[in-house]
């Protein structure tokens, strides 16, 4: 069974919590003492109706607001499939939290108020899915029934958002009319919305084809791990363990570890259910190579005719999550893949508002929750690809080497 990420995004009061809530409730996902405890505590708030959002909401300062501030993460499963739902909060001060829900999602829901139509967050969250490349994206306009389950305001909404989408990178998009909390086209379809002959928002995402999203073209290996046993049984075994970032593996294929570029055979593939015969993304695994190399953490294992960029110099696009603002001169450790080094910020070419999508040419810094171009130096080379090529090996994050603190999500736009 396939393992389906999704993460939920929209304004203040869109719904959020309260379609996850509903997901949660009405695929009987939920146990029946959860229940009574969300039961008990709407009756208790005053509430005339069993509040679904409780569910997701459990910081006090987020029952008291009705608002999401931190990321909150579900795991249910139904006979097709398994997910992790991450509820992202919706206010612009807690875009970091946004980000870090989205970057490994394979599908982006951004709820959308009937009433209220397509407003700035709505485009800004819409925005930052496809930044962060998430390949599947879900419009699911809420409150339906506020409206009186009108296709006119659906419409009108729906073709509002695709104009708007056809700006961005986004490549699968699908438009669902909804009432989360009355659970209309949530799990099933609605009986009061006739004229919607789509599929309710459970049945398109158990259905969602994720397979083809990932890199299944350049093989990609960093390694985490050197397993060497001294063991009297396993005297000359050395295997490189980590998490296949791309590509398909086979024994026998000819394969280079970056950056010494020396070249080798794979002799064997194994996992901890025992050997296979290839080996692919996201697939956590233990190579054998036929030459004793010296191999070891934050190097890449790839094929010779088809190589990452190895460079110190990088130009990306960063989240900045830092209290203190991110200046040019500043210097920051960087995690990328399994490799860890220092690096410059040598240059901030531009802040994007992600509002508007307008360049400012004369940004001086970028502060919490701003994102910008910015070009970085590191004291070793990273073995990298662009962003929208592979995630995995276009992704990295930034750390105050102070307080050990992680201060900026970066996307490589470039490498020389």
């Amino acid at each position: 069974m396939d393992l389906l990420r999704l993460a939920t995004a929209g304004s203040v009061d869109d719904g959020k919590s309260t379609l996850i809530g509903r997901m949660l409730y009405d695929s009987k996902s939920i146990f029946t003492d959860q229940l009574e405890a969300i039961e008990r505590t709407s009756r208790d708030r005053g509430d005339d109706y069993t509040d679904l959002a409780l569910l997701t909401d459990g910081l006090r300062a987020e029952r008291e607001q009705g608002i999401t501030i931190d990321v909150a993460y579900r795991y249910f499963a139904t006979p097709k499939r398994k997910f992790i739902v991450a509820d992202t909060p919706g206010h612009i001060q807690y875009t970091r939290n946004m980000v870090t829900g989205a970057s490994t999602a394979d599908v982006g829901i951004v709820l959308a108020d009937a009433r209220k139509g397509l407003i700035e967050q709505s485009r800004r969250h819409a925005f930052l899915v496809s930044l962060l490349q998430v390949p599947h994206l879900v419009l699911a306009v809420n409150k339906m029934d506020l409206v009186d389950w009108s296709e006119e305001v659906y419409e009108s909404i729906r073709a509002e958002f695709v104009e708007f989408a056809s700006k961005l990178q986004i490549s699968d998009l699908t438009v669902i009319p909804m009432s989360a909390l009355k659970g209309d086209n949530v799990v099933e379809r609605s009986a009061n919305m006739p004229w919607y002959q789509g599929a309710p928002l459970l049945h398109h995402l158990e259905n969602v084809h994720i397979a083809s999203d990932r890199n299944l073209v350049d093989v990609r290996f960093p390694v985490q791990y050197v397993i060497r046993p001294h063991q009297n049984r396993n005297q000359d075994y050395r295997g490189y363990a980590g998490q296949v970032a791309g590509g398909v593996l086979k024994a026998g294929d000819e394969v280079v570890v970056l950056p010494s570029g020396l070249g080798t055979r794979i002799a064997g593939i194994e996992t901890a259910d025992g050997p296979v015969e290839e080996a692919f993304a996201p697939m956590s695994v233990v190579l054998r190579l036929e030459d004793d190399l010296d191999v070891s953490r934050g190097d890449m294992i790839c094929r010779p005719n088809n190589r990452p960029s190895v460079s110190q110099d990088i130009d990306a696009m960063v989240c900045w999550m830092g209290d203190s603002p991110l200046v040019p001169g500043q210097k920051l450790a960087i995690k990328h893949t399994t490799r860890t080094a220092r690096t410059l910020v040598k240059e901030l070419q531009y802040e994007l508002n992600i509002n508007t999508l307008h360049r400012n040419l004369e940004a001086v810094d970028l502060r919490l929750n701003e994102i910008g171009r910015v070009r970085l130096r590191t004291t070793s080379p990273l073995m990298a690809d662009e962003y929208r090529r592979n995630r995995a090996t276009g992704g990295f994050v930034l750390i105050d080497e102070a307080t050990n603190a992680t201060v900026g999500a970066g996307m490589i736009v470039g490498a020389e």
